[in-house]
C-alpha cells in the first residue's frame, strides 16, 4: 500500500505558508506516494484547492490514517492526538517548546523531524528551511524599516535642494542580515554591515554595503566566533553606541537557532539615537537584539521606534511556500522512496534531525 502524505492547514495564527504546493505534490506521487492536502491548506498562499486537484492530490480534512504529515510549524495537541501512532511529522517544529505539544508527541510516540535542527551541511543546503525563510524575512524586514522610517532611503535631488540618502545599518550577517542589506542598497540607503565574525566583511562589501568595524575581532578556530572578553564586550558596546547616534535605521538579524537572540542593542544604545530613527528587530521571536523591543509590537521609545514583527517569512507567503516546499521535499525525499518510508538509520542528515534521537544504525521495514 502506498505510503498517505497529508498536508497540513496550518493553524498557527498569522501563518499563511503551506509545506507542500501543487509543484512538490507532482514530485510527491512521482514516488509512488498519495498525497492528501487538508482542504484550504494553500489558500493564504496563492494555491487553490483546485491546483492540488489537478497537480494529482485529493482533499482530505482527516489524519487518522496519515504516514507522513508536513507542516510548516507544529499542528495543535488536538490535532496531534488524532495521529496515528508513529506517524511522520516533517516542519519547524519545536518539539520541546511547549510541555503540553511534547507529551502529546511522545503519547502517540510521533517521530518527527524538526527541520531547524538539519545539519549545516553543503548537502543539506537544498533542505536548509532556515536559510530559505531568512532570505524572506530579511527582505520583508528591509521594507517594513521602509515603510516606517520618516526619511526617503535614497538621495534625491529635487527642486527644494538634495536629499541625503538614509544611513542604515544592518546587525547581523547571516542570511537574513545579508539580504537586509541587498535590499536596503536597492532601496538607495547608505548601508553598513555589522558582524562578530570579521570573515563577514568580503559578503557585507560584494552587496554593496560597508563593514562597520568596531576594532574589536571575535575571529576564532576553524571559522567560529570565539566569546569576547568583558574588556572587549564592553569597547565593542561602547563604540557601536556612538556609532549609532549617526543612524537613521538599525535592522537586527542576530539569532542562534534554538537559543534565545543576544541583546546587542541597549536601552542606552536607544536613548542615544536620534529622534525619528527606527529599529526593525527580526529576532522578536526569540526575545530580540534589542533591548527595547517588544515582539509582536510597535512601540515608539524616546522619538525612536521600535518594531518587533513576528513571523515574517509568512508575509511573503507565495515565493516563501516554494522555498520552503521545495527544502521538505529534498528532505523526504531521502527516505520516501517506491512508494514506501525507508529510512537508513546511518544517514547524518536524518540521525541527525530526528525527535526523539535514535541511535544510528541500520534501516526500518518499508510502510
Amino acid at each position: 500500500m502506498a505510503v498517505d502524505v497529508r498536508v497540513l492547514k496550518d493553524a498557527a495564527q498569522g501563518e499563511r505558508r503551506v509545506a507542500a504546493t501543487p509543484e512538490t505534490v507532482r514530485k510527491l506521487l512521482a514516488t509512488g506516494a498519495s498525497v492528501r492536502v487538508q482542504p484550504g491548506a494553500g489558500v493564504a498562499a496563492g494555491f487553490t484547492d483546485q491546483a492540488y486537484l489537478e497537480a494529482g492530490a485529493t482533499l482530505d480534512e482527516a489524519v487518522e490514517t496519515a504516514d507522513l504529515v508536513l507542516c510548516v510549524q507544529p499542528p495543535p495537541v488536538a490535532m496531534i492526538e488524532r495521529f496515528k501512532a508513529g506517524v511522520l511529522l516533517v516542519g519547524m517544529l519545536h518539539p520541546q517548546a511547549e510541555p503540553a505539544r511534547t507529551a502529546a508527541l511522545q503519547a502517540r510516540q510521533v517521530q518527527c523531524f524538526p527541520l531547524e535542527r538539519l545539519p549545516r551541511t553543503t548537502r543539506a543546503q537544498a533542505m536548509d528551511v532556515l536559510s530559505s525563510q531568512a532570505g524572506m524575512a530579511g527582505y520583508k524586514a528591509t521594507l517594513i524599516a521602509a515603510q516606517l522610517a520618516p526619511r526617503f532611503f535614497p538621495m534625491l535631488t529635487t527642486a527644494a535642494g538634495t536629499i541625503r540618502p538614509s544611513k542604515v545599518l544592518v546587525v547581523g550577517a547571516g542570511v537574513a542580515g545579508l539580504q537586509a542589506v541587498a535590499t536596503a542598497k536597492r532601496l538607495g540607503a547608505a548601508v553598513e554591515g555589522f558582524d562578530v565574525r570579521p570573515e563577514t566583511r568580503e559578503q557585507i562589501e560584494s552587496l554593496g554595503g560597508k563593514f562597520l568595524d568596531l576594532g574589536v575581532s571575535a575571529e576564532g578556530e576553524g571559522g567560529y566566533a570565539r566569546q569576547l572578553t568583558e574588556d572587549e564586550r564592553a569597547e565593542q558596546q561602547r563604540r557601536l553606541a556612538e556609532h549609532l547616534k549617526g543612524v537613521d535605521v538599525v535592522i537586527c538579524t542576530a539569532a542562534v537557532p534554538g537559543r534565545p537572540a543576544p541583546k546587542i542593542i541597549t536601552a542606552a544604545m536607544v536613548s542615544g539615537m536620534r529622534p525619528g530613527s527606527v529599529i526593525v528587530d527580526l529576532a522578536a521571536e526569540t526575545g530580540g537584539n534589542c533591548e527595547a523591543t517588544r515582539p509582536g509590537e510597535t512601540v515608539e521609545v524616546g522619538g525612536v521606534t521600535v518594531a518587533g514583527p513576528l513571523d515574517l517569512a509568512s508575509m511573503g507567503a507565495i515565493h516563501a511556500s516554494e522555498m520552503y516546499a521545495r527544502n521538505v521535499y529534498n528532505f523526504v525525499s531521502l527516505f520516501l522512496k517506491e512508494g514506501a518510508l525507508r529510512l537508513d538509520w546511518s544517514d547524518e542528515l536524518l540521525i541527525r534531525t530526528v525527535w526523539p534521537q535514535r541511535p544510528a544504525g541500520g534501516e526500518i521495514p518499508p510502510v
